[in-house]
């Protein structure tokens, strides 16, 4: 298996693992067409001085631009011609490259405190019983709250184990499992460091996966977080509701 990465704005890929070398967790060493760089990202604690930043791509397979919008052209690309690619990076030791965060959905909440969702998101999502997680959050808020989808082929058995039964639609209805899935996420979370206001305070149990079909994933798998947000408006404002700190 050969691990790469990239964007469609620098034609595709930008690194690229290389024969020979069967490690994982990396996507590789820089392609000879372009150079790569790291740059600081201050509000999530990233420095280029210890080989972390968002990761930068410059060279004849980056893009001149987007087609008659010169405003997105001018936030992906810098007057040097390094495109931005909104993913952060680390180097490691043998000169692979690593992605650690995502930086363009990063928000604020109401104390001040910046959160990358996507973050919380990929440790949460080692869950067991949880198959999709949209993690939300914004500046009038003081914290954070999350839609789960269910693993339909774990949780039942899952549950059992805990004492629940039921079907997959009753179990996602279940108040107590609710709370036991969030208490699994939230020590999966203690588990990989993450602060006390990045942890999600209350869930909604969604039983209907997240798809391309229903609008709420890209044709390429990822999340669409202005449509999920628009889609779960009522339980989210519910769960919000539901919570005093």
């Amino acid at each position: 298996v050969y691990e790469g990465y990239g964007q469609t704005e620098c034609t595709a890929g930008c690194t690229f693992t290389t024969p020979g070398d069967w490690t994982s967790g990396h996507v590789g060493a820089p392609l000879p067409c372009n150079l790569i760089r790291l740059k600081d990202v201050e509000e999530l604690n990233y420095f280029a001085s210890k080989g972390e930043g968002e990761i930068c791509v410059k060279g004849p397979n980056v893009f001149k631009g987007y087609l008659k919008d010169e405003e997105k052209t001018t936030e992906a690309l810098d007057q040097e011609g390094w495109l931005h690619t909104g993913d952060i990076g680390k180097w490691l030791p043998n000169g692979t490259l690593k992605i650690i965060d995502r930086k363009k959905h990063i928000f604020k909440l109401a104390q001040g405190e910046y959160i990358a969702p996507e973050k919380i998101e990929n440790i949460y999502i080692r869950s067991d019983p949880v198959a999709q997680i949209y993690v939300h959050g914004d500046s009038l808020q003081a914290f954070l709250v999350g839609i789960v989808v269910p693993d339909p082929e774990v949780m039942p058995g899952w549950a059992r184990k805990r004492g629940f039964d039921g079907t997959y639609a009753e179990l996602c209805k279940n108040k107590e499992l609710q709370q036991a899935i969030m208490e699994d996420m939230v020590r999966l979370g203690k588990e990989s460091g993450l602060h006390s206001f990045e942890q999600v305070k209350a869930i909604y149990i969604h039983s209907d996966m997240f798809s391309v079909q229903n609008g709420l994933l890209t044709p390429t798998l990822k999340a669409k977080r202005p449509e999920l947000r628009d889609y779960f408006k009522k339980q989210i404002e519910e769960l919000y509701s539901s919570i005093s700190i």
